[in-house]
């Protein structure tokens, strides 16, 4: 079978032993091991209305306990370069879709232990990555703060990098929120971890690819480090993985 190199097939080359579990026109997904750790990767659409599909369905139809992600970004201060990855400990919801489930001071707050075995991941492999905010919006343009059609952008709009910058935000992108909120409403753990393909903040520009494949790389092996968590509190018999419990 020759394999279309969606985001979810890349990952899915890293698994153990990877099979097909669907694909139609808009998603494709794969399913396999990494290290023993259970892993579903998806391929969709972009933005939160696609994101929220994939999760309606998993929540809904599944027993999946963490949700993930994986994938591209762009930065929005100098403390980011690309090629960069950021580990999300909260998402600033400045979406629509998230709206339609919680009010606006609802924080999108990602779960402890996922952030902690992310940066064990990016610690683990050696890639440069940052612990910090991660902004969601429906636009990629003006509500980035990047001009659209003939530099339009309204008179807000124009402070966007600067407030960024101010507020401490590191990336932006356009699902994180989404599947932050969902799992996190619906019992389930959520986190992000993107790659940074360019810099409003700092001009740098886009490079195709930047960081992607160390994203991928620091999914999976976080996904791992959790599992291992998730076995020392077992043995514990306790909820929540604290660092005296270990990993092995």
């Amino acid at each position: 079978m020759r394999l279309r190199r969606r985001p979810a097939t890349q990952l899915a080359a890293r698994l153990d032993d990877p099979e097909l579990a669907g694909r139609t026109g808009m998603f494709t997904s794969w399913t396999g091991t990494y290290k023993g750790a259970r892993i579903t990767a998806v391929s969709g659409g972009s933005g939160s209305p696609e994101a929220e599909l994939c999760m309606v369905e998993f929540l809904e139809h599944t027993d999946a306990t963490t949700f993930l992600r994986v994938g591209g970004s762009g930065g929005t201060h100098e403390a980011v370069r690309p090629g960069d990855l950021v580990i999300a400990k909260g998402i600033v919801r400045d979406e629509g879709l998230s709206a339609a489930y919680v009010g606006g001071g609802w924080p999108a707050v990602c779960d402890p232990e996922v952030v902690m075995a992310l940066s064990e991941a990016a610690h683990r492999l050696g890639v440069p990555y940052h612990v910090g905010l991660t902004r969601s919006v429906d636009s990629d343009f003006v509500q980035g703060g990047r001009p659209s059609v003939r530099g339009y952008l309204r008179p807000h709009q124009t402070e966007v990098v600067d407030d960024c910058r101010r507020f401490g935000i590191l990336n932006s992108d356009r699902e994180a929120a989404a599947i932050v909120t969902l799992a996190t409403l619906f019992g389930r753990r959520g986190g992000s971890v993107c790659s940074v393909a360019d810099n409003i903040a700092t001009g740098e520009p886009f490079v195709a690819g930047a960081g992607h494949a160390a994203a991928i790389a620091v999914a999976l092996e976080g996904v791992a480090v959790l599992a291992g968590m998730d076995r020392a509190k077992a043995r514990q018999q306790a909820t929540r993985w604290l660092p005296h419990m270990g990993l092995e």
